[in-house]
């Protein structure tokens, strides 16, 4: 079996033994560090109301903190090794790490006050497994039980791999086909940061520049490119679902192929967990169909500046 494809598929097991173990608890009003999806996790624990402050690790570091040390932060990086996650662990008398390997570097300072590990297993591919499980490490440690909504996910994931198939075979057909001008991805809320993470991971698998942002900010502007262009607009029960739709209708008259992704089993904040998932599906499957042998090609899956 494609090793790719096996990683997508431990999703659901890794994230019930995630479960099994001990919650850490995660403060509140303190930042939240990381870069790439370790920064879009807690992004979007922001859009569901929770007083954290995520930031990018390379931009707080080089912009905001003003080298002052502050008393406490949430630093994530799966790998324990990002360089920006490692600068940041500085700034702080104190900092929770938020990783998948406890041996490594970010976990073992000596200023680590807690380590709360993802457990995801090993993962070589774009993050997947350690995306969900961040999720979960992130929701358990800030008093939210996600067990239901990881009992729909293990029945459910049938379903996401064929959707993500299924989104797949259309892309291609369309870029086989030279109609394809743009490639977008927008979410809501919460689920702004799955946009963002379905963006990275299929820019990443199939080397097409794949474009995240806000249903909203695509709303000012953006959409003036809809003519030949594929969005795929993910739903999930908020406030924003109508207007969500309506653009839909407006950019398929200009013009758009309009795709959506959605849970609708769950409430908006867990559907995070469920919608980006067939993105992971179909970041396999589209990158087996464009011939795209290998993930990373330009940098390494742990990004450390010289």
């Amino acid at each position: 079996m494609n090793p790719m494809f096996s990683e997508i598929l431990e999703i659901p097991e890794k994230a019930v033994e995630l479960l099994a173990s001990p919650a850490t608890p995660l403060p509140l009003r303190v930042k939240y560090l990381g870069m790439g999806s370790s920064y879009f996790a807690p992004l979007a624990f922001k859009y569901m109301g929770f007083a954290i402050e995520p930031e990018l690790a390379s931009e707080y570091y080089h912009y905001l903190s003003g080298g002052e040390v502050q008393p406490l932060a949430v630093i994530l990086s799966q790998s324990g090794r990002s360089s920006e996650a490692l600068w940041c662990s500085a700034l702080f008398e104190q900092y929770i790490a938020v990783t998948n390997y406890p041996g490594n570097p970010l976990a073992q300072a000596n200023n680590v006050k807690a380590v709360a590990e993802i457990a995801a297993g090993h993962e070589d591919y774009s993050s997947s497994k350690t995306y969900i499980n961040t999720l979960l490490v992130l929701f358990r440690g800030l008093g939210v039980d996600p067990s239901e909504a990881v009992q729909l996910m293990v029945r459910q994931m049938y379903l996401y791999r064929a959707k993500g198939e299924a989104m797949a075979e259309q892309v291609y057909a369309l870029l086989e086909a030279g109609k394809v001008h743009g490639i977008y991805i927008t979410g809501s809320g919460p689920n702004i940061a799955t946009a963002l993470q379905a963006a990275l991971i299929l820019s990443e698998s199939t080397k097409l520049d794949f474009h995240g942002l806000p249903m909203a900010q695509y709303d000012h502007g953006p959409k003036e490119t809809a003519q030949n262009s594929i969005v795929i607009q993910i739903m999930a029960k908020g406030s924003a679902y109508e207007r969500t739709e309506k653009l839909s209708e407006v950019i398929r008259q200009a013009g758009a192929i309009v795709l959506t992704v959605e849970e609708a089993g769950v409430e908006e904040q867990f559907s995070v967990l469920h919608n980006i998932i067939p993105f992971n599906f179909m970041a396999y499957y589209l990158a087996e169909k464009l011939g795209v042998g290998q993930t990373f090609m330009v940098g390494g899956k742990v990004t450390e500046v010289k």
